[in-house]
């Protein structure tokens, strides 16, 4: 348990006369900065046996001790549900979200999110920021996550994915015969008008997404996509921008383009599609304890598959 271990370390010829939090964060850096500041501001730090402010300067050999404490970093209540575990070890676990689950509680979204699920599979999730969730997905797109049960795990798991070097597949279903696999880049940011949406923009932050053809259809085609970047809905911004909008997208798919040369069935199958089809099909990186590469693969759901032969039937 976190709560036993103690930490010791004298301060080196390197790191002296620097601020207490600046060296403390070189000196653990399996904990995040946040997490040292709160538990300088609880007292589990002390310098030669006093608790100090952060930012009171160290000299050598000062001795600086940690008391790690779990702290609790969410008031969300839990809630049993029936999560699709992939994976589970002492640091983390890996699930297959489906579609229609929120992710984080928020406005109109209180209860019944994933938060409040992974709080019911491991009360101890409370004491990490986000309950472990370190990247998300849409509330109606489905596939892998990552949660990080201990500070540690978390920690490393955010340096991955701020590093670029998680790998994160996607499945999209999109309107066009798309010629060739691209690249996209672009700043992304708030739309200019509608605030709740995302859109390409000259100023925000760089998002760059990669795609190549997984199979061609008549009229549409199924995409595997890489993302480098994790922006908010930047898949389905990106792929709209380039003018192959995602099947069933309600905010970024536009007006839903049903060819004449459909059967009915295909036609009412496409109609009736809802949200959009887009599915985390791929998670990779290196596990923060054991070190070693990992990776886990999700198959397609059932809609999307279901739309998939529907459309495969076109051929």
């Amino acid at each position: 348990m976190i709560e036993n271990q103690i930490l010791r370390h004298i301060v080196p010829l390197t790191l002296a006369n620097r601020r207490l939090d600046q060296i403390i964060a070189q000196l653990c850096p399996q904990y995040s900065r946040s997490q040292l500041q709160k538990w300088i501001k609880s007292g589990n730090v002390h310098v030669n046996g006093k608790v100090l402010k952060a930012k009171i300067k160290c000299q050598l050999d000062d001795e600086i001790v940690i008391q790690p404490q779990a702290l609790q970093q969410t008031q969300d209540d839990p809630e049993p549900m029936d999560l699709d575990v992939i994976y589970e070890d002492d640091d983390l676990l890996v699930i297959n979200k489906p579609r229609g689950l929120v992710v984080h509680p928020g406005a109109g979204n209180w209860t019944g999110t994933l938060v409040n699920g992974l709080l019911a599979h491991h009360p101890d999730l409370k004491n990490i920021p986000r309950a472990g969730i370190v990247h998300r997905l849409d509330k109606n797109t489905t596939g892998l996550m990552v949660v990080a049960k201990t500070l540690e795990a978390h920690k490393a798991l955010v340096d991955q994915l701020q590093a670029r070097s998680v790998k994160r597949e996607y499945l999209a279903l999109v309107y066009g015969n798309v010629i060739s696999g691209a690249t996209l880049e672009s700043y992304m940011g708030r739309h200019p008008v509608d605030r709740k949406r995302m859109a390409v923009t000259e100023r925000g932050k760089y998002a760059i997404t990669h795609y190549r053809i997984e199979e061609k259809l008549v009229h549409h085609t199924l995409l595997r996509v890489h993302l480098e970047t994790g922006r908010t809905h930047q898949i389905r911004v990106h792929l709209s921008w380039k003018n192959y909008p995602i099947i069933g997208d309600p905010t970024y798919g536009g007006r839903p383009r049903i060819p004449k040369a459909l059967t009915e069935t295909v036609k009412h199958t496409l109609q009736r599609f809802k949200r959009q089809a887009l599915h985390a099909t791929k998670l990779g990186f290196i596990h923060p304890v054991t070190q070693e590469a990992v990776s886990w693969q999700a198959p397609l759901p059932d809609d999307m598959h279901n739309l998939l032969e529907q459309l495969r039937l076109c051929q």
